[in-house]
């Protein structure tokens, strides 16, 4: 399908209904305190995130990236939540970012399998390039891990016969240039209370123990006594080069 990507500073226009895009996360992860910390700065990154829109204008995808100070240092273990902090922190401190991250890619879910994701995969990269930074990486959501007690540097490990990862999100990244880089174990952090949980996922939440909860890649622990559950989500860096 013909698909124009473009800027979210090159189209303020496009702010009014930027939000309304149906997107199939499950509830709980809106809920992230670090993202939602992001999502209400957005301005200030507006030349880092990408609109995708179908032959008749209409917004169909998304894409959020964000620049950061990493310096010769590892990619960070707090991942998807370690990019959003050190990028709201490098703007804050006024500081020369040397890397960019994407943050999400979201496409509507009646176009989800149509082939777009790997675009706007390569449209972040390129944006990023465009903008003088040497590297893309991405703190990967491996949605296609459906055992939440199997260890995630276990599964993306795991490729098919012909060598490509076998989940389909990492696929895309490979497929898209990228290299699997390692595990960020602690990629996104979302406390609550248990009146929470329940309200974000329809569970009862009413034993101490870990609750595995649909869309999840890791079980949530569930602290009954003190009433309160916290979901730590690992994630899988990629890189890709842009080139520039």
């Amino acid at each position: 399908m013909h698909l124009e990507i473009v800027t979210l500073a090159a189209r303020p226009d496009l702010r009014d209904t930027f939000w309304d895009m149906e997107t199939s996360w499950p509830e709980f992860m809106k809920h992230d305190p670090i993202g939602n910390a992001y999502y209400d700065a957005l301005d200030a990154f507006d030349e880092f995130v990408l609109v995708c829109l179908d032959e008749t204008g209409r917004q169909v995808a998304k894409a959020h990236s964000v620049p950061f100070r990493l310096g010769d240092g590892e990619l960070p273990d707090a991942g998807w939540d370690g990019a959003i902090q050190d990028a709201l922190l490098t703007r804050l401190r006024g500081e020369e970012p040397d890397v960019v991250s994407a943050v999400e890619i979201a496409v509507e879910p009646a176009l989800q399998g149509a082939g777009l994701s790997g675009r706007i995969v390569a449209a972040l990269r390129d944006n990023a390039g465009r903008l003088g930074f040497r590297e893309l990486v991405a703190p990967v959501r491996p949605n296609g891990k459906t055992d939440v007690r199997e260890p995630m540097a276990a599964y993306a490990a795991r490729t098919r016969d012909d060598g490509l990862p076998v989940d389909p999100w990492l696929r895309v990244h490979v497929r898209a240039g990228g290299r699997i880089d390692r595990v960020a174990p602690r990629s996104m952090v979302i406390p609550g209370t248990v009146a929470e949980w329940r309200a974000w996922t329809g569970l009862p939440f009413d034993r101490t123990g870990p609750v595995e909860v649909p869309g999840a890649l890791a079980p949530v622990l569930c602290d009954a006594e003190h009433g309160t559950a916290t979901y730590v989500e690992p994630n899988v860096w990629v890189r890709h080069p842009t080139g520039a």
